[in-house]
């Protein structure tokens, strides 16, 4: 895409310093689509009886679909549903902050589980394949937050949105440390996200397909440091 094609929003000089990085970087850029499309694929395949098997369990521990599903912004600003199994009682988006706390009272018995063992983001899968987010990228957003975007916040969306990021693993207890406050959301725009922003744009200045690749490798050693 053109910086010309871009939302007249995101046309502005703090991502076009990014941009310009991201046009000498193609051939990475299409290394990690080719990766992304072939392990998502064999993956669901893989996977298949596992999502069988959590979907089951989501329907008889509460009513409501197996999946949750919510816009969050990825590439160019473009919307797109994101896929999770659900972990939280059925509409619980509409009964407190869109962020999650500790004990929070909204998250079901078999929504612990799936949450403490991350099995909850592999319905991302489904996103990846279809394009709309990437193994490793910036953790996509809802709209009430990407409003917030500084004008380099959002350089972040000039790359897919990512199943993982360096900035996920440094703050895998983010639920922790909103469990104290008073209004979550803003404590979150407000200190949190600035933050995991400095990582994730950090991420775009030193992209690389092998960077991807090591940094997969260590959520994969975070999560099982969890267990």
């Amino acid at each position: 895409m053109r910086f010309e094609q871009l939302p007249e929003r995101m046309q502005n000089d703090r991502v076009r310093e990014y941009y310009d990085l991201l046009c000498h970087k193609k051939a990475a850029l299409a290394c990690k689509r080719a990766f992304d499309l072939c392990v998502s694929g064999v993956m669901l395949l893989l996977l298949s009886p596992l999502f069988a098997y959590i979907a089951l369990r989501i329907k008889l521990d509460s009513p409501g679909p197996v999946f949750f599903r919510q816009v969050r912004y990825t590439t160019g600003m473009r919307p797109f549903r994101i896929f999770k199994f659900r972990s939280m009682v059925d509409r619980a988006d509409k009964q407190g902050p869109l962020v999650t706390v500790n004990r929070d009272d909204r998250i079901t018995k078999v929504g612990e589980w799936l949450r403490r063992t991350r099995l909850d983001e592999i319905p991302q899968l489904l996103n990846v394949f279809a394009g709309q987010m990437s193994f490793v990228g910036t953790r996509p957003e809802v709209g009430k937050y990407v409003e917030r975007y500084t004008d380099e916040m959002l350089a972040t969306l000039l790359m897919p949105a990512g199943v993982t990021s360096l900035a996920s693993i440094k703050f895998k207890d983010e639920a922790a440390m909103l469990a104290s406050a008073q209004d979550a959301d803003e404590v979150y725009v407000n200190e949190i996200l600035p933050l995991k922003m400095r990582y994730n744009l950090d991420y775009i200045r030193n992209f690389g397909f092998l960077s991807d690749i090591r940094l997969m490798l260590s959520t994969v050693k975070a999560v099982s440091e969890d267990e």
